[in-house]
């Protein structure tokens, strides 16, 4: 009996804008010939970054190619969600060479990983690789909670307190898993942030990993596709903060949706997301905005006070320009009414 060949699948994780969509959206753009498909795996209602990747408007990757799960962690959702996902791109025709997924940034990989041991796949799909994607000047600044000195004092208050905030644990348990890691944003770190950044990730990988600098998600597809580690027979040398727990959730972060009004600048908004970041601890916005005599939408990615925005397309004719973002914090933090009374002036 002929072996039946298995569709490979990476699983790309990263701490929140690391620059996972940016790095799907480069190989999307340089298949090499592979059909290639993407699970978006968003932690929000609003699913932003799926948008983004349909709006590519690449040829060989058409938008149906491009699947979400929106407000929900995979490996929770395993019979509802996930296999049957998985089912429907594998029912393509012709199928995908290779699946993507794109994970939450707060998502546990090893969870996921665990979930292609489901029999409904594991005769279908392999894990070809664990990509982690580590943002160079945060990793480098050690920088893997929004108020070190809070944390800090609460260590010291505490002698008893010998666990990682969930930020780190998060951060930890994606490196621990990996096979990769693309140290992302490198031309926004120097030599010494590096080679600081560097040092972090060897110190927490069980086992010696590639480390490759990346900016703009430009990297030779040969170099992260192709892997065929089997990721799913190799979990017990994937070690997590959560191993032997039965349950896990994502109660320590939250997330809500605002919808914002035209801005009189694109500099007004970035100026509102500093203060989020400043003033109530906001871990994380994505999204897009209207901008006051401005054809075309305005696209933003902030990872605390670092904002980027830029026009991504026009907005459609029959299209409302209305500005929505979503704003992801530990759950202590998401305080709505201050939120929107920043956002909206």
């Amino acid at each position: 009996m002929a072996s039946v060949t298995k569709i490979p699948v990476s699983i790309i994780t990263g701490f929140l804008g690391s620059g996972k969509t940016t790095l799907i959206s480069q190989l999307m753009q340089n298949t090499q010939g592979k059909r290639l498909a993407v699970i978006v795996n968003e932690f929000g209602d609003v699913g932003v970054d799926g948008q983004i990747l349909k709006e590519c408007a690449i040829p060989n990757c058409p938008e149906d190619n491009i699947m979400e799960l929106s407000n929900g962690c995979i490996c929770c959702t395993v019979a509802d969600d996930f296999i049957p996902t998985i089912e429907a791109l594998m029912a393509r025709v012709p199928q995908p060479e290779h699946i993507l997924i794109e994970t939450s940034g707060l998502a546990l990989p090893k969870p996921l990983l665990q979930a292609f041991d489901w029999p409904d796949i594991r005769s279908r799909i392999t894990v070809d690789g664990v990509i982690a994607l580590a943002d160079a000047e945060a990793v480098a600044a050690n920088q893997f909670a929004p108020d070190l000195d809070a944390v800090e004092r609460q260590r010291s208050a505490d002698d008893q307190l010998d666990h990682d905030t969930p930020l780190s644990e998060v951060f930890e348990d994606q490196i621990a898993c990996a096979d990769m890691v693309l140290l992302t944003k490198s031309d926004l770190a120097d030599t010494d942030q590096k080679e600081r950044a560097r040092r972090v990730i060897a110190d927490l990988a069980p086992r010696k990993l590639p480390i490759i600098e990346v900016t703009e998600g430009q990297i030779d597809p040969r170099l992260i596709l192709g892997l065929e580690a089997a990721a799913e027979n190799d979990t017990d040398a994937r070690p997590s903060h959560h191993d032997g727990v039965p349950e896990h959730d994502h109660e320590d972060f939250d997330s809500a949706v605002f919808d914002i009004p035209t801005l009189a600048t694109a500099e007004e908004l970035t100026a509102r997301i500093e203060q989020l970041s400043n003033e109530l601890q906001i871990l994380r916005v994505k999204g897009y905005a209207a901008v006051s005599g401005k054809p075309m939408r305005l696209l933003v990615q902030a990872v605390g006070s670092r904002v980027r925005a830029q026009y991504d397309r026009m907005w459609h004719p029959q299209e409302e320009k209305q500005g929505r973002l979503v704003v992801i914090a530990e759950h202590d933090h998401l305080n709505e009414t201050a939120i929107r009374a920043i956002l909206e002036g």
